[in-house]
């Protein structure tokens, strides 16, 4: 075509938004969501979506997007500072969530003992000071 190999046509009722700004800020947005609900689905296995109920696949994805909401409020928030700042979603739960520790309950706590040759021992341990110092939200 004479506007070039891939025009990009967008239709809206807005008044007077450049089209530059429409482009970048509404229709690039609207794509990253996209690439967003992708993410999840890749990374946290909610392709899983075999179950002939419509509410068992939908709450089944609804876990999967909380999920991958909280690894992401954790990465930006607590791990900022650290060698996971940049870190995927699964290289995340890979590290953090998924290892070996014994448990021990006592009754007013729950201890959780990692093995003495923990790669991410530091990171842990700082990550749940960083947990236990952080206030919860005032209630609205």
């Amino acid at each position: 075509m004479a506007l070039g190999v891939n025009p990009r046509f967008v239709v809206t009722s807005l008044g007077d938004p450049s089209p530059e700004a429409l482009y970048r800020d509404l229709y690039c947005a609207r794509g990253q969501d996209k690439n967003f609900i992708k993410a999840v689905k890749n990374d946290l296995a909610s392709d899983r979506t075999s179950d002939h109920a419509f509410l068992a696949n939908h709450l089944r994805l609804f876990y999967a997007c909380a999920a991958y909401c909280l690894i992401h409020s954790l990465r930006e928030n607590t791990l900022c500072h650290t060698e996971m700042a940049r870190a995927q979603p699964m290289s995340i739960i890979l590290k953090l969530f998924k290892l070996a520790v014994r448990v021990v309950q006592y009754k007013d706590r729950v201890k959780l003992h990692l093995p003495s040759a923990c790669p991410v021992k530091g990171l842990l341990h700082r990550v749940s000071e960083l947990l236990y110092l952080a206030r919860p939200p005032a209630p609205g």
